[in-house]
Protein backbone atom coordinates (compact mmCIF):
# COMPACT_ATOMS: atom_id res chain seq x y z
CA UNK A 1 0.00 0.00 0.00
CA UNK A 2 1.36 3.54 -0.78
CA UNK A 3 1.34 6.34 1.35
CA UNK A 4 -0.54 8.92 0.86
CA UNK A 5 0.30 12.11 -1.62
CA UNK A 6 -0.65 15.59 -1.01
CA UNK A 7 -0.54 18.62 -3.50
CA UNK A 8 1.94 21.37 -2.21
CA UNK A 9 -0.16 24.71 -2.40
CA UNK A 10 0.56 27.29 -5.27
CA UNK A 11 -0.23 30.98 -4.35
CA UNK A 12 0.39 33.28 -6.58
CA UNK A 13 1.27 37.70 -5.87
CA UNK A 14 1.90 36.66 -2.12
CA UNK A 15 3.44 39.86 -0.35
CA UNK A 16 6.15 39.38 2.64
CA UNK A 17 3.44 40.49 5.16
CA UNK A 18 1.08 37.91 4.18
CA UNK A 19 3.57 35.30 4.20
CA UNK A 20 5.18 35.97 7.69
CA UNK A 21 1.57 36.81 9.34
CA UNK A 22 -0.71 34.42 8.22
CA UNK A 23 1.41 31.43 5.81
CA UNK A 24 4.59 31.20 7.57
CA UNK A 25 3.54 30.31 10.87
CA UNK A 26 1.46 26.74 9.63
CA UNK A 27 5.06 25.53 9.00
CA UNK A 28 4.31 23.35 5.77
CA UNK A 29 5.66 23.99 2.01
CA UNK A 30 3.99 26.37 -0.14
CA UNK A 31 4.77 26.92 -3.72
CA UNK A 32 5.07 30.88 -4.18
CA UNK A 33 4.07 32.16 -7.96
CA UNK A 34 4.70 35.48 -9.71
CA UNK A 35 7.46 37.01 -7.08
CA UNK A 36 10.00 39.26 -8.47
CA UNK A 37 13.31 37.72 -8.77
CA UNK A 38 14.74 40.09 -11.33
CA UNK A 39 15.89 39.79 -14.76
CA UNK A 40 17.50 36.09 -13.98
CA UNK A 41 14.65 34.19 -15.20
CA UNK A 42 15.48 35.29 -18.71
CA UNK A 43 19.05 36.12 -18.16
CA UNK A 44 20.63 32.85 -17.43
CA UNK A 45 21.35 31.03 -20.01
CA UNK A 46 23.80 28.62 -20.88
CA UNK A 47 25.24 31.13 -22.69
CA UNK A 48 25.21 34.07 -19.98
CA UNK A 49 26.16 31.85 -16.85
CA UNK A 50 28.88 30.52 -19.17
CA UNK A 51 30.58 34.06 -19.61
CA UNK A 52 29.53 36.14 -16.72
CA UNK A 53 30.12 33.18 -14.02
CA UNK A 54 33.91 33.05 -15.32
CA UNK A 55 36.72 30.23 -15.06
CA UNK A 56 36.75 30.40 -11.54
CA UNK A 57 37.20 26.35 -10.38
CA UNK A 58 34.15 24.75 -8.18
CA UNK A 59 33.70 21.23 -6.69
CA UNK A 60 31.12 19.17 -8.06
CA UNK A 61 29.72 16.12 -7.71
CA UNK A 62 30.16 13.80 -10.96
CA UNK A 63 27.65 10.92 -10.94
CA UNK A 64 27.15 8.18 -13.48
CA UNK A 65 23.80 7.05 -12.38
CA UNK A 66 20.51 9.62 -11.87
CA UNK A 67 20.21 8.68 -8.24
CA UNK A 68 22.83 10.33 -5.76
CA UNK A 69 23.39 8.12 -2.55
CA UNK A 70 25.05 10.45 0.17
CA UNK A 71 25.49 7.57 2.30
CA UNK A 72 27.03 4.87 0.07
CA UNK A 73 28.87 7.76 -2.13
CA UNK A 74 27.69 6.59 -5.22
CA UNK A 75 29.54 9.29 -7.09
CA UNK A 76 33.00 11.05 -6.52
CA UNK A 77 33.93 15.02 -6.14
CA UNK A 78 35.78 16.63 -9.07
CA UNK A 79 36.96 20.38 -10.03
CA UNK A 80 35.84 22.32 -13.10
CA UNK A 81 35.80 25.54 -13.91
CA UNK A 82 32.55 27.30 -13.62
CA UNK A 83 31.65 28.17 -17.39
CA UNK A 84 32.96 24.53 -18.29
CA UNK A 85 30.37 23.36 -15.58
CA UNK A 86 27.76 24.78 -16.85
CA UNK A 87 28.28 23.97 -20.52
CA UNK A 88 28.63 20.10 -19.63
CA UNK A 89 25.51 20.02 -17.26
CA UNK A 90 23.63 21.57 -20.22
CA UNK A 91 24.47 18.11 -22.99
CA UNK A 92 23.33 14.67 -22.06
CA UNK A 93 26.71 13.32 -23.89
CA UNK A 94 29.81 14.66 -23.56
CA UNK A 95 32.95 15.02 -25.84
CA UNK A 96 34.56 15.82 -22.50
CA UNK A 97 34.35 13.77 -19.32
CA UNK A 98 35.89 12.07 -15.98
CA UNK A 99 33.87 8.51 -16.05
CA UNK A 100 31.47 8.17 -18.79
CA UNK A 101 30.12 10.42 -21.80
CA UNK A 102 26.76 10.38 -20.13
CA UNK A 103 27.77 11.48 -16.64
CA UNK A 104 25.84 13.68 -14.63
CA UNK A 105 26.72 16.60 -12.58
CA UNK A 106 25.74 18.67 -9.88
CA UNK A 107 27.11 21.97 -8.27
CA UNK A 108 26.45 23.10 -4.36
CA UNK A 109 28.38 26.39 -4.31
CA UNK A 110 30.61 26.61 -1.07
CA UNK A 111 32.40 29.27 0.36
CA UNK A 112 36.08 30.48 -0.08
CA UNK A 113 36.77 27.97 2.57
CA UNK A 114 34.11 25.60 3.52
CA UNK A 115 35.02 24.64 6.61
CA UNK A 116 34.75 28.19 7.69
CA UNK A 117 32.59 30.25 5.28
CA UNK A 118 28.92 29.50 4.07
CA UNK A 119 28.22 29.71 0.29
CA UNK A 120 26.78 33.38 -0.57
CA UNK A 121 26.41 33.98 -4.09
CA UNK A 122 26.82 37.67 -3.30
CA UNK A 123 30.62 36.74 -3.04
CA UNK A 124 30.72 33.53 -5.09
CA UNK A 125 29.52 35.44 -7.49
CA UNK A 126 29.43 39.15 -7.84
CA UNK A 127 28.92 39.47 -11.37
CA UNK A 128 25.83 37.30 -11.20
CA UNK A 129 24.48 38.74 -7.95
CA UNK A 130 22.68 41.78 -9.46
CA UNK A 131 20.79 39.34 -11.47
CA UNK A 132 18.57 38.34 -8.58
CA UNK A 133 16.24 39.52 -5.99
CA UNK A 134 15.78 37.43 -3.28
CA UNK A 135 12.39 37.43 -1.65
CA UNK A 136 12.22 39.88 1.44
CA UNK A 137 10.71 37.39 3.67
CA UNK A 138 13.06 37.30 6.78
CA UNK A 139 14.92 40.01 8.16
CA UNK A 140 18.41 40.89 6.84
CA UNK A 141 20.26 39.75 10.22
CA UNK A 142 18.57 36.24 10.15
CA UNK A 143 20.44 35.71 6.30
CA UNK A 144 22.35 32.55 6.74
CA UNK A 145 23.47 31.41 3.25
CA UNK A 146 22.24 31.63 -0.48
CA UNK A 147 23.45 28.52 -2.23
CA UNK A 148 24.03 28.45 -5.99
CA UNK A 149 23.06 24.79 -7.22
CA UNK A 150 23.18 24.16 -11.20
CA UNK A 151 22.20 20.04 -11.66
CA UNK A 152 22.20 17.62 -15.00
CA UNK A 153 18.64 16.51 -16.78
CA UNK A 154 17.23 13.21 -14.94
CA UNK A 155 19.86 14.13 -11.90
CA UNK A 156 18.20 13.00 -8.41
CA UNK A 157 19.19 14.51 -5.12
CA UNK A 158 18.75 12.31 -1.70
CA UNK A 159 16.23 12.40 0.70
CA UNK A 160 17.42 14.88 3.06
CA UNK A 161 16.60 17.68 6.11
CA UNK A 162 18.29 21.07 6.78
CA UNK A 163 17.39 23.18 9.96
CA UNK A 164 17.00 25.97 8.70
CA UNK A 165 14.23 27.35 6.88
CA UNK A 166 15.31 27.86 3.17
CA UNK A 167 13.74 29.13 0.29
CA UNK A 168 14.37 27.11 -3.30
CA UNK A 169 14.61 29.42 -6.25
CA UNK A 170 14.32 28.08 -9.35
CA UNK A 171 15.68 30.22 -11.87
CA UNK A 172 15.63 28.67 -14.90
CA UNK A 173 14.73 24.36 -16.06
CA UNK A 174 11.89 22.10 -14.06
CA UNK A 175 12.21 20.22 -10.75
CA UNK A 176 10.22 17.77 -9.13
CA UNK A 177 10.22 17.62 -5.35
CA UNK A 178 8.86 15.12 -3.34
CA UNK A 179 8.79 16.47 0.50
CA UNK A 180 8.16 14.60 4.13
CA UNK A 181 6.81 15.89 7.42
CA UNK A 182 9.23 15.64 10.17
CA UNK A 183 6.35 13.30 11.38
CA UNK A 184 7.23 11.16 8.85
CA UNK A 185 10.92 10.06 10.19
CA UNK A 186 9.74 6.54 11.28
CA UNK A 187 8.81 5.84 7.77
CA UNK A 188 12.05 7.28 6.40
CA UNK A 189 15.23 4.74 7.47
CA UNK A 190 17.45 7.69 8.01
CA UNK A 191 21.21 7.73 8.28
CA UNK A 192 21.54 10.77 10.29
CA UNK A 193 20.01 13.71 7.93
CA UNK A 194 19.92 11.30 5.15
CA UNK A 195 16.87 8.60 4.13
CA UNK A 196 18.54 5.32 3.11
CA UNK A 197 15.62 4.89 0.35
CA UNK A 198 16.61 6.39 -2.94
CA UNK A 199 14.28 5.39 -5.06
CA UNK A 200 11.20 6.76 -3.63
CA UNK A 201 9.13 6.27 -6.97
CA UNK A 202 9.69 2.53 -6.77
CA UNK A 203 11.18 1.53 -3.39
CA UNK A 204 12.59 -1.99 -2.32
CA UNK A 205 9.67 -2.82 0.33
CA UNK A 206 10.73 -6.01 1.36
CA UNK A 207 14.15 -3.61 2.31
CA UNK A 208 12.41 -0.67 3.64
CA UNK A 209 8.57 -2.23 4.81
CA UNK A 210 7.70 1.10 6.47
CA UNK A 211 8.01 3.17 3.50
CA UNK A 212 4.96 2.82 2.20
CA UNK A 213 3.11 4.56 4.78
CA UNK A 214 4.91 7.93 4.35
CA UNK A 215 2.84 10.60 3.01
CA UNK A 216 4.39 12.23 0.62
CA UNK A 217 3.78 16.43 -0.56
CA UNK A 218 4.72 16.83 -4.23
CA UNK A 219 5.08 19.54 -6.48
CA UNK A 220 6.85 20.52 -9.76
CA UNK A 221 8.82 23.71 -9.52
CA UNK A 222 9.19 25.73 -12.58
CA UNK A 223 11.45 28.40 -13.97
CA UNK A 224 10.84 31.49 -11.46
CA UNK A 225 8.41 29.88 -8.69
CA UNK A 226 9.79 29.69 -5.54
CA UNK A 227 9.51 26.96 -2.67
CA UNK A 228 9.61 27.56 1.33
CA UNK A 229 10.82 24.37 2.90
CA UNK A 230 10.76 24.53 6.53
CA UNK A 231 13.01 23.57 8.80
CA UNK A 232 13.21 19.55 9.34
CA UNK A 233 11.00 18.60 6.11
CA UNK A 234 12.43 15.76 4.22
CA UNK A 235 12.81 16.51 0.57
CA UNK A 236 13.71 14.90 -2.74
CA UNK A 237 14.63 16.86 -5.83
CA UNK A 238 15.01 15.25 -9.41
CA UNK A 239 15.92 17.96 -11.91
CA UNK A 240 13.96 17.15 -15.04
CA UNK A 241 15.82 19.35 -17.04
CA UNK A 242 19.37 21.47 -16.78
CA UNK A 243 18.44 24.17 -14.14
CA UNK A 244 19.78 26.84 -12.49
CA UNK A 245 18.29 27.42 -8.68
CA UNK A 246 19.21 29.45 -5.16
CA UNK A 247 18.52 28.35 -2.27
CA UNK A 248 18.28 30.92 0.48
CA UNK A 249 18.47 29.97 4.06
CA UNK A 250 18.26 31.85 7.33
CA UNK A 251 18.18 31.21 11.05
CA UNK A 252 14.52 31.07 12.28
CA UNK A 253 15.62 30.04 15.91
CA UNK A 254 18.07 32.49 17.86
CA UNK A 255 21.30 32.31 16.54
CA UNK A 256 22.68 30.37 19.95
CA UNK A 257 20.79 27.12 19.02
CA UNK A 258 23.21 26.63 15.87
CA UNK A 259 25.91 24.48 15.87
CA UNK A 260 28.42 27.57 15.44
CA UNK A 261 30.47 25.30 13.08
CA UNK A 262 27.85 24.75 10.51
CA UNK A 263 28.39 26.15 7.29
CA UNK A 264 26.11 24.23 5.24
CA UNK A 265 22.87 24.71 7.68
CA UNK A 266 22.25 20.90 8.19
CA UNK A 267 24.17 19.89 11.78
CA UNK A 268 21.47 19.30 14.21
CA UNK A 269 21.01 22.17 16.72
CA UNK A 270 23.37 22.40 19.96
CA UNK A 271 20.69 21.10 22.21
CA UNK A 272 19.48 18.28 19.91
CA UNK A 273 23.16 16.65 19.29
CA UNK A 274 23.91 17.23 23.73
CA UNK A 275 20.13 15.04 23.95
CA UNK A 276 21.72 12.61 21.22
CA UNK A 277 24.62 11.98 22.89
CA UNK A 278 22.77 11.69 26.69
CA UNK A 279 20.23 8.99 24.64
CA UNK A 280 23.11 6.86 23.38
CA UNK A 281 24.81 6.81 26.83
CA UNK A 282 21.54 5.60 28.23
CA UNK A 283 21.34 2.97 25.43
CA UNK A 284 24.91 1.54 25.89
CA UNK A 285 24.09 1.26 29.89
CA UNK A 286 21.30 -0.29 29.45
CA UNK A 287 23.20 -2.94 27.50
CA UNK A 288 24.69 -3.83 30.69
CA UNK A 289 21.24 -5.36 31.72
CA UNK A 290 20.24 -9.01 30.37
CA UNK A 291 18.28 -8.66 27.45
CA UNK A 292 14.94 -9.54 29.34
CA UNK A 293 15.55 -6.35 31.42
CA UNK A 294 17.53 -4.00 28.45
CA UNK A 295 14.17 -4.83 26.42
CA UNK A 296 12.34 -3.93 29.08
CA UNK A 297 13.62 -1.08 30.76
CA UNK A 298 14.50 0.54 26.44
CA UNK A 299 10.24 0.03 25.58
CA UNK A 300 10.08 2.06 29.13
CA UNK A 301 12.08 4.93 27.79
CA UNK A 302 10.14 4.61 24.43
CA UNK A 303 7.03 5.17 26.07
CA UNK A 304 8.41 7.97 28.99
CA UNK A 305 9.86 10.12 25.88
CA UNK A 306 6.35 9.79 23.57
CA UNK A 307 4.84 10.98 26.78
CA UNK A 308 6.97 13.78 27.68
CA UNK A 309 8.30 14.88 24.36
CA UNK A 310 6.38 14.65 21.03
CA UNK A 311 4.39 17.27 20.84
CA UNK A 312 0.19 16.68 20.90
CA UNK A 313 -0.03 20.05 18.37
CA UNK A 314 1.80 19.58 15.31
CA UNK A 315 -0.05 17.10 12.67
Amino acid sequence: MEGERVRVPRLAGVSAEHFTQHLYPQRKPLVLKGLDLGPCTSKWTVDYLSHVGGAREVKIHVATVAQMDFISKNFVYRTLPFNKLVQRAAEKKHDEFFISEDEKYYLRSLGEDPRKDVADIRKQFPLLEGDIKFPKFFKEEQFFSSVFRISSPGLQLWTHYDVMDNLLIQVTGKKRITLFSPREAQYLYLSGSKSEVLNIDNPDLAKYPLFSKARRHECLLEAGDVLFIPALWFHNVISEEFGVGVNVFWKHLPSECYDKTDTYGNKDLTAASRAVQILDRALKTLAELPEEYSDFYARRMVLHIQDKAYSKNLE
